[in-house]
């Protein structure tokens, strides 16, 4: 089966003066753009089944895909982010630009939101080789997150680090072909024909 797997789009800054209420950001508009420019390139291919993570910012980068090709998405709890339960949400490119001190320490491995990096990455690989096992000779989409996309394919190809070893661009394609002997091929990484000439890649 073929497995896609999509970043959300660009969502909103969020930090919330509640510690205890997570931030689960909206898409800002631009993020909103992207989200229909990947339904629309998605939309061409035939896609089995639609799964996303509960969090805002995935379920709305879904929404479109889901207009486009008719189908359902399917929550999937798994592939929720690392930092779901965290109260400020502050994009990944603007945490490096700022040298912020959690981008510092995730450089160094020791900063992973509110979960265990390896912890996370097997909650990740479970939730996503359940879906391949649902889907034998298929093609399924799965809009999630940077952190889910890092771990899922850092377990195929058997890197040491879990967590920050690449970058996803959003709304970017990640194409793994799944075989029922349990081989696993990576296809694409960082597929964004659909943005390109459009102004909206996003910050960098």
């Amino acid at each position: 089966m073929e497995l896609i797997i999509v970043r959300h789009a660009l969502p909103e800054k969020i930090i919330n003066t509640d510690p205890l209420r997570p931030a689960d950001p909206p898409l800002d508009s631009v993020g909103l753009k992207q989200a229909e420019l990947v339904a629309t390139y998605l939309a061409e291919e035939s896609i089995d089944a639609l799964y996303c993570s509960p969090m805002r910012r995935a379920v709305e980068t879904a929404a479109p895909i889901a207009k486009a090709t008719g189908l359902a998405a399917t929550i999937c709890d798994g592939v929720a982010e690392y930092d779901r339960s965290s109260p400020e949400y502050i994009p990944i490119e603007e945490l490096r630009a700022t040298n912020h001190p959690n981008w510092l320490a995730m450089q160094r491995g020791e900063w992973a939101g509110t979960s265990d990096p390896a912890e996370f990455q097997r909650g990740v690989v479970d939730a996503i080789e359940g879906i391949i096992a649902a889907h034998p000779r298929q093609r399924v989409v799965v809009a999630c997150h940077g952190g889910v996309i890092n771990a899922y394919l850092a377990y195929v190809l058997k890197t040491p680090s879990s967590l920050g070893f690449f970058e996803p661009f959003y709304t970017s394609i990640h194409r793994i072909m799944a075989a029922s002997t349990g081989q696993r091929s990576i296809v694409t990484v960082n597929e964004i024909s659909h943005l390109r000439n459009t102004g909206l890649l996003g910050p960098r």
